[in-house]
C-alpha cells in the first residue's frame, strides 16, 4: 500500500464491507441489510441527499465544472492507444461523468435502462454456431459469460421494479416475465417524427426504457418516486424532484431504514487486505483527516467503477494480472467501452428550414430507438464486423449554454455564425448509433509504472487499440443515422466521418466501460463466477461492469442492476452456508 507509513487503525468487524454507494453497491447493501446483516459502505465522495439538488440547475457548475464528478486532479487514469506509446494522465472530464458522491453516477445519470440481448451473454458460442469460428477476428478475446438471458431475466425484472422503469415493449426484443412497472414517457412531436421515419423504412421503433418516471410510483420496498416534470436537467445533475430513480431514493434509503447500514463518506479505499485465500477487509483513508483505517468483514464487495475495482485488485495483488504479450492472466483483461469517437456521440445532425421544434424540455431518457441492427439481429455473414449498433433519438432538452449547433461550413465566429446560431437553435435534431465494441488482446488495464495518485498509489493505465471491425461497425451505424435523418426530412445534415485510421482518443474517456474482472464458467477464463464471486477468494465479490466480458451496444445500468441483484443473492447464500456458489443453483432458480 502506498501513501506513507501512517498507522492503520483496525475497526470492529462487520458482516459486509462495500466499496462504492452507486447502484451496484446500493443494491448489495439493501439486500444484505434486509436479510439482517450489518453492512458498511465506504464512499470516497461527499454525502448527498435529494435536498442538496434543489435549485441547482446551473450549467456552469455542473455541466462545465463537473461539480458531481470525480476530481481527476486527485484520482484519474493514464491512457494510450497502443502498447508502444507512453500513457499520460487524463485530466479532461468533458465526457467522463464518473460518480464521486453518495449514490455514485446513479445520481447524475440520464436514466436509459436497457436489457441486453441473449446473444450478448453467449456471444462466442452463438457466433460460432451461426457463422463458424473463422468469423471471429484474429486477436479477439470474446467469450461466453457462463450465464444465459433466461437465467438473468428474473433479476432484470427485479431491478426494473425497484427503479420504476417506464417503458414500451420492444417489438423484436427478448421475452419478458412481466411488463414494465410504468408506462412509457410522453411521445413528443420529434419522437413521433423519428418513429414514423424508422417505421416507413421498415424498422421497429419503440420508446427507450427510462428511469425518469412517467408517473408517481411506489416500488416493492415501499420507496416512493415522483412523476417526471421534463425539466431537461438529468445528465450531470441530481434530480431535485425525486422523479429520476437513483440509489439515494431507492436502495440506499431501503438499506438505511433497516438500521443495519453505515455509510461512511470521504472514505477512499486503497487496499483489500487478505491472506491469499480469503479477504480480511478494506483499508481506507479518511480524506478529511488523513487517518487510515482497516474495516474487517466476513465478505468484501468491490462495487466501484471499473477503474476502481481493477486498480484495487492489482494493487492488492489478488488474481493474476493480464499480460497481453502472452495472453496469460485475467485481472485487467477484456477492457471494452463505448468510446467517445467510435461507439457513442457520433451520428447525424439534421437541420430543418421550415420546421421548428420545442426541444427545451425533455429528460435524460426521453426518446425512441430501434433494435434492428443491435447485437446479432442483423445477419453479419457478408458484413465486415460482428455485433451491432442501437440507433436512437433522444430529447434530452436543449439547455441554453451547451447547445449551439450550426451547419457545416458556417464560420466559427462573426455575423454569419450569430445569424445561423439563432436560426437553427430550434431547427436541428441529432440521432446517434451507439455500437458494441468487442474485446481484443491488446486492449486492457494494468498499473502505470510512472504516475501515482494523491495517496501515493500507482495510477491505473488503460491501453485501447481499435480493430478494423470496430471502425466498420461505427461506419455502418453512422450511415444508418444519415438514412433515418434524411427520411425525417432534414434539409441539410452534419454527418460524422469514421476514418479508416481513426484511433482511440486517449485524452478523453467516457462513463461506459467494462471488464478487468470478467465473469465466466471457470477460473481458467474468468475472475468471478456468475454470482460475481472471485474464484480464488470466495468471500470477495466484484460487482458491476468490471465483470462484463464485453460491452453491448446498449447502456449498461439495467444489466449492472440485474447482476447486482444476482450477486446480492449469492452474498446472502454465502453468509449463510459459505463456499463457492454453483451454476447449478442458478439454473435451478431460473
Amino acid at each position: 500500500m502506498g501513501g506513507g507509513t501512517a498507522l492503520v487503525k483496525t475497526l470492529p468487524k462487520v458482516d459486509a464491507v462495500i466499496v462504492g454507494s452507486g447502484w451496484a453497491g446500493g443494491i448489495a447493501a439493501a439486500e444484505l441489510t434486509k436479510a439482517g446483516h450489518r453492512v458498511v459502505i465506504l464512499e470516497r465522495g461527499r454525502d448527498k441527499k435529494h435536498e442538496d439538488f434543489i435549485g441547482t440547475k446551473d450549467e456552469l457548475r455542473y455541466s462545465k465544472r463537473y461539480d458531481l464528478m470525480q476530481d481527476l486532479n486527485k484520482e484519474t487514469i493514464t491512457s494510450r492507444n497502443s502498447m508502444d506509446k507512453t500513457a499520460l494522465p487524463v485530466r479532461n472530464n468533458s465526457k467522463a461523468r464518473l460518480g464521486n458522491n453518495t449514490g455514485g453516477a446513479g445520481v447524475h445519470w440520464n436514466g436509459m435502462s436497457f436489457r441486453w440481448l441473449p446473444y450478448d451473454f453467449e456471444i462466442y458460442s452463438k457466433t460460432v454456431e451461426r457463422y463458424g469460428k473463422d468469423k471471429i477476428p484474429k486477436g479477439s478475446t470474446m467469450q461466453d459469460w457462463g450465464i444465459t438471458y433466461d437465467e438473468l431475466e428474473p433479476y432484470y425484472d427485479k431491478y426494473e421494479k425497484t427503479a420504476g422503469i417506464s417503458g414500451e415493449e420492444n417489438p423484436i426484443g427478448p421475452p419478458r416475465s412481466d411488463k414494465y412497472p410504468n408506462p412509457p414517457m410522453k411521445e413528443t412531436p420529434t419522437i413521433k417524427l423519428f418513429k414514423k421515419a424508422t417505421t416507413d423504412l421498415g424498422y421497429h421503433p419503440y420508446h427507450m426504457p427510462s428511469a425518469n418516471l412517467s408517473q408517481n410510483y411506489e416500488n416493492p420496498d415501499g420507496e416512493k418516486l415522483n412523476g417526471c416534470v421534463y425539466c431537461a436537467f438529468c445528465e450531470e445533475y441530481g434530480c431535485d424532484f425525486g422523479a429520476k430513480a437513483d440509489p439515494i431514493g431507492t436502495v440506499l434509503k431501503t438499506a438505511g431504514r433497516t438500521g443495519n447500514l453505515e455509510l461512511r463518506n470521504n472514505s477512499n479505499v486503497t487496499q483489500v487486505t487478505h491472506d491469499g485465500k480469503r479477504a480480511r477487509g478494506l483499508v481506507y483513508t479518511d480524506t478529511m483527516t488523513g487517518e487510515q483505517f482497516e474495516q474487517p468483514a466476513d465478505i468484501v464487495v468491490l462495487a466501484g467503477f471499473v477503474f476502481t475495482n481493477t486498480k484495487l485488485l492489482l494493487v492488492s495483488k489478488i488474481g493474476k494480472p493480464y499480460n497481453p504479450k502472452t495472453g496469460q492472466g485475467i485481472i485487467g483483461k477484456n477492457f471494452t467501452g463505448h468510446y467517445n469517437n467510435l461507439s457513442t456521440y457520433i451520428g447525424a445532425r439534421g437541420f430543418f428550414e421550415d420546421k421548428k421544434f420545442n426541444n427545451f424540455m425533455g429528460t435524460g431518457a426521453l426518446g425512441a430507438t430501434i433494435d434492428d441492427f443491435s447485437g446479432d439481429n442483423e445477419d453479419h455473414t457478408d458484413l465486415k464486423f460482428l455485433h451491432g449498433y442501437e440507433v436512437h433519438y433522444g430529447q434530452l432538452g436543449t439547455r441554453p449554454i451547451a447547445n449551439n449547433q450550426v451547419p457545416e461550413g458556417t464560420p466559427a465566429w462573426g455575423k454569419e455564425f450569430k445569424k445561423k446560431s439563432l436560426k437553427y437553435a430550434n431547427r436541428n435534431l441529432f440521432i446517434t448509433a451507439q455500437s458494441g465494441f468487442l474485446p481484443n488482446k491488446d486492449t486492457y488495464m494494468d498499473l502505470d509504472p510512472t504516475y501515482k495518485d494523491a495517496l501515493g498509489n500507482p495510477l491505473l493505465r488503460v491501453t485501447v487499440t481499435y480493430d478494423q471491425q470496430d471502425r466498420e461497425r461505427a461506419k455502418a451505424g453512422v450511415a444508418r443515422c444519415a438514412e433515418i435523418m434524411k427520411e425525417m426530412g432534414a434539409d441539410t445534415m452534419n454527418v460524422d466521418v469514421v476514418k479508416d485510421d481513426i484511433e482511440f482518443d486517449h485524452k478523453f474517456y467516457t462513463d461506459h466501460f467494462f471488464g478487468g474482472a470478467i465473469m465466466g464458467d471457470g477460473p481458467d477464463n474468468s475472475a468471478v463466477n456468475t454470482y460475481s464471486q472471485m474464484w480464488d477468494m470466495e468471500n470477495l465479490f466484484v460487482v458491476g461492469g468490471s465483470s462484463f466480458p464485453h460491452n453491448s451496444n446498449y447502456n449498461p445500468t439495467g444489466t449492472i442492476g440485474a447482476f447486482a441483484y444476482l450477486a446480492a443473492e449469492g452474498m446472502n447464500k454465502y453468509l449463510k452456508s459459505g463456499g463457492l456458489l454453483t451454476q447449478a443453483e442458478l439454473k435451478k432458480n431460473a
